[in-house]
């Protein structure tokens, strides 16, 4: 048994260090990341891998990534959201936002859910300092028929003769909605084309 307790002892920083550090397992719960994340055709919850590493590490955060972050307004909560503007993007908000058209200051990100009508994102908190990100989500382990790596929403595919059903549909208006919503976007000052 005293075996045992050190054996335990002597890995617990490791696991700690590995978790803290590198990668660890949540369960992402909400609806602001449908169709992504927790899509009303699952019965469960989605597991994901949280990468930290990424963002320890110092690599840059792209457009399209889905992070886990604090909330900007409850500093206790985490939230997930996609980044869709970095440092430099001139975003055109949606309300409650005050201002039609935001410049993404230094070291900040625009993020905003999924879901536009269920989601709390930069559309009222404004931009987000990368000193919030905790982890970039980097793939789904449950439920077993969704598992794989997060990708952004893409045309749904359907082999010919074969009826659209209501995921196919749900699949249709994700990518028209990131389709509408990188329009919104653009790289430099506010006002300038790209």
């Amino acid at each position: 048994m005293l075996k045992r307790t050190f054996r335990v002892l002597y890995w617990l920083p490791l696991g700690i260090a590995f978790t803290h550090y590198f990668y660890t397992i949540k369960t992402v719960r909400g609806r602001s990341m449908q169709p992504t994340l927790n899509p009303d055709t699952s019965g469960w919850d989605d597991i994901v891998v949280f990468d930290r590493f990424t963002v320890v590490s110092g690599k840059p955060l792209e457009k399209g990534d889905v992070v886990a972050l604090r909330d900007p307004m409850h500093g206790g909560k985490m939230i997930v959201k996609r980044i869709i503007a970095v440092s430099g993007d001139s975003v055109k908000t949606l309300p409650p936002y005050p201002d039609s058209e935001v410049l993404v200051p230094e070291g900040h990100i625009w993020v905003e859910g999924d879901e536009p009508f269920r989601t709390l994102d930069s559309n009222k908190f404004g931009p987000v300092p990368l000193a919030l990100v905790d982890a970039k989500l980097s793939y789904i382990i449950w439920p077993l028929d969704r598992i794989g790596p997060l990708k952004p929403p893409a045309i749904p595919v359907t082999k010919m003769g074969t009826p659209r059903n209501s995921q196919w549909y749900s699949e249709m208006a994700a990518f028209e909605r990131e389709r509408k919503r990188q329009t919104r976007v653009a790289k430099g000052p506010v006002g300038d084309a790209v």
